[in-house]
């Protein structure tokens, strides 16, 4: 497991309260980060886990806010950084696949023009805006963004085009980003495929599951905290790697 002493560093973790978002948080945490962590407002697993980390001796505080509603973007950057007076690093892992089970690509009505505009909101605008609230922060920090995008963003499939789609868009705003921040903060993503513990793998049927896991070289699911490392490695080393979407998937099923 790698590590870096990150103590003076502020980082902000969207859809930090569970998942990737939270083995996040926490390997930050334990490398002497404080963490600002942001999820819906009213969900009630955000203090829980705040309280949590600070009870074991970790600096993190509780910035509720929506990712599709600019006001509350805008308000929750500024009121991390000035509880820190500083940010470092921002992860958008904030995302929602928008359905309980995957969408066939050929079911027009169930990807209608409210399911675009929700999941374009949240995935595809949602990083975009906690990014322009951060920029100026990140750059007179010197610091680094990890955006959370997803094999469906390449086209290995995924829970419905729309939200492939989002994740694709993703990957190529991570090139632009980076160009636009550039020299002063690198911009970077990961795209993982199945999370195991998210939830999210429970929706697909068991048995095609266990297919698809069999055929990966590594012959297992990825756990928050495998997707973690990659984010921690982005943020707190990789000093010359920006612009770049890492693909952690196990190796790829053939």
């Amino acid at each position: 497991m790698i590590a870096a002493d990150l103590s003076g560093k502020v980082a902000v973790v969207t859809g930090g309260a569970s998942g990737i978002g939270l083995a996040t948080v926490e390997r930050l945490a334990r490398n002497g980060a404080k963490v600002a962590i942001n999820d819906l407002g009213g969900n009630p697993r955000l203090e829980q886990e705040v309280a949590r980390l600070r009870a074991a001796g970790h600096d993190a505080k509780a910035f509720p806010g929506d990712v599709s509603k600019p006001d509350e973007v805008i308000a929750m950057i500024e009121a991390a950084t000035r509880h820190f007076g500083r940010l470092d690093f921002l992860v958008n892992n904030a995302a929602t696949p928008g359905t309980k089970a995957p969408i066939p690509p050929s079911d027009f009505e169930r990807q209608d023009e409210a399911f675009w505009t929700k999941l374009i909101s949240i995935n595809q605008v949602g990083p975009y805006r906690c990014l322009k609230a951060a920029a100026p922060h990140l750059r007179a920090a010197k610091g680094a963004v990890v955006n959370v995008a997803s094999t469906s963003g390449l086209g290995y499939g995924g829970s419905s085009s729309v939200y492939a789609s989002t994740k694709a868009a993703l990957i190529l705003l991570t090139k632009e980003w980076a160009h636009a921040l550039g020299p002063d903060v690198r911009v970077n993503a990961i795209a993982p495929n199945v999370v195991d513990g998210s939830g999210w793998e429970c929706r697909f049927d068991p048995d095609d599951l266990a297919r698809h896991v069999a055929k990966l070289p590594l012959r297992r699911a990825g756990k928050p905290e495998d997707y973690a490392e990659v984010i921690f490695y982005l943020l707190a080393g990789a000093g010359y790697i920006t612009g770049q979407t890492i693909v952690v998937d196990g190796g790829g099923a053939r």
